[in-house]
């Protein structure tokens, strides 16, 4: 065998093995083009390898705004780079997820080409994606819930209390607070952990569709009406979550008032009344004395659904659960992007502790997300890697941390917000009455002029 059959030989060996390594390996040469396209990358990106063979990944891909192909970053800035995670999409409109480690080709201290190791995470996001839509009914226990602070421990004790019974739960609290996971665990925790579980957010669907959607439909009653169970009836059994049920028209609460008291539903168009046994479990993100007086609730529906009112606390109240949290999402997105961040920096974790966090938990996990995009192979989050109007807005803050628990400092008095001012008042006043009258609630709610429900409220609200 000759000289040139041996190269050719080992070339097809070579060839072979790149072929039958389950990782993409993308190469291309000092123009940009693209040499050498293994078969695992094909079945990554959906291609073949005449599509992309001696052209430019940016010929070929589409990427979003302000981004670029990876390898051609390496080509241009002869810059190695570990753990890049990129979304693109093909020449088909596919979109594509993949973790990149990038290396520029040097030969005699020149670019020669650069080569890509890719592994693809579409499809691992895709069955995340589809587990949770499988079990988001029921994926939340109270194992789940994540904070060491008193305010969650206690509302957690008390959530516990109430899964052992079906009185009707009312949960108030903020936007991103976690009033679905409590939902989901109270239900867990019950005696109809074995029936269904169905959440709604009736800030979501128009009132036209929501009756319906609500209390089912009989055919014929308006055109293209099929005979179809409404959340109720599939709901019987097990609980019903209605998020945001402030969000209703006054007319749905009170059809949905009577559905409550009489335990039966009606289907839309139909004669006929169906005996339903559903828990329900609502949320609020206001103040429900507020919504009232605003008439965002009927006040009837307010005292049957609020038989159990659990507060959520907002993160801002306590803020020393931030430290369990942050390893909680960090893990979460190590999985879902094949990083290994290990955690934060003291700098960001300061941020993060003189933050006011008005997104709540939501917010710090949208911010870890945000931070590990940024990611390059670092094993730890810096202020480098958080979003520059985040970390901006908090470098007026003190340098110091303060002691934790506790609540945020205090602002002088002519820069308190209206509202707090008004709750502070309100929260002495009804002390003061409550003393006078030796701490009789019933007594105090008549010289208040309000019932006793809605004193029970406050004194919870104000921890009184």
């Amino acid at each position: 065998m000759n000289e040139l059959d041996k190269l050719r030989q080992q070339n097809a060996l070579y060839e072979q093995l790149l072929h039958e390594i389950d990782m993409g390996i993308h190469v291309v040469d000092a123009a940009g083009k693209t040499i050498l396209y293994n078969r695992k990358m094909m079945e990554i990106e959906s291609m073949d390898s005449a599509e992309v063979l001696h052209k430019s990944p940016l010929e070929v891909f589409a990427f979003a705004e302000n981004q670029s192909s990876t390898l051609i970053d390496a080509l241009k800035h002869g810059k190695a780079r570990r753990n890049i995670k990129q979304t693109y999409f093909n020449n088909k409109g596919k979109e594509i997820t993949t973790i990149n480690d990038t290396f520029p080709i040097m030969k005699d201290g020149r670019i020669q080409g650069a080569v890509e190791f890719v592994k693809d995470i579409t499809q691992l996001q895709q069955r995340i994606q589809e587990n949770m839509l499988q079990t988001r009914d029921t994926r939340f226990h109270f194992e789940h819930i994540i904070g060491r602070s008193e305010a969650v421990r206690s509302v957690i004790a008390e959530a516990k209390r109430a899964s052992r019974t079906s009185s009707s739960v009312l949960l108030v609290g903020e936007t991103g607070t976690g009033k679905e996971v409590f939902a989901q665990s109270i239900h867990n925790e019950s005696a109809r952990a074995s029936k269904p579980f169905i959440s709604q957010n009736c800030a979501a669907i128009p009132e036209s569709l929501m009756e319906s959607i609500l209390f089912g439909t009989k055919k014929g009653a308006f055109t293209g009406a099929m005979d179809k169970p409404g959340l109720f009836e599939e709901a019987n059994g097990g609980t019903l979550l209605l998020d945001e049920i402030n969000s209703l028209s006054p007319h749905l609460q009170a059809k949905l008032l009577r559905v409550l008291q009489e335990r039966t539903v009606r289907r839309i168009g139909s004669m006929q009344e169906k005996e339903v046994n559903v828990r329900i479990i609502a949320t609020i993100n206001e103040d429900p004395i507020e919504a009232i007086a605003a008439g965002r609730m009927r006040k009837d529906l307010y005292y049957r659904l609020s038989v159990v009112t659990l507060f959520l606390p907002p993160l801002r109240e306590r803020k020393e659960d931030i430290d369990e949290l942050v390893p909680y999402f960090i893990q979460k997105y190590n999985v879902l992007f094949g990083l290994h961040v290990r955690g934060i920096d003291e700098e960001v974790r300061r941020c993060f502790l003189l933050h006011d966090w008005p997104g709540n938990v939501r917010e710090l996990e949208h911010i870890i997300e945000g931070a590990m995009n940024l990611a390059e192979g670092e094993d730890t989050l810096t202020p480098a890697h958080l979003s520059a109007r985040f970390y901006r807005s908090l470098q007026d803050l003190p340098a110091s941390i303060p002691p934790l628990p506790s609540q945020p400092p205090a602002m002088p008095e002519e820069e308190v917000p209206l509202k707090q001012r008004l709750g502070e008042t309100e929260a002495q006043y009804i002390r003061q009455l409550l003393e006078e009258h030796n701490g009789n609630v019933s007594k105090t709610a008549r010289a208040l002029g309000m019932s006793r429900q809605s004193l029970q409220y406050r004194l919870k609200k104000y921890s009184l």
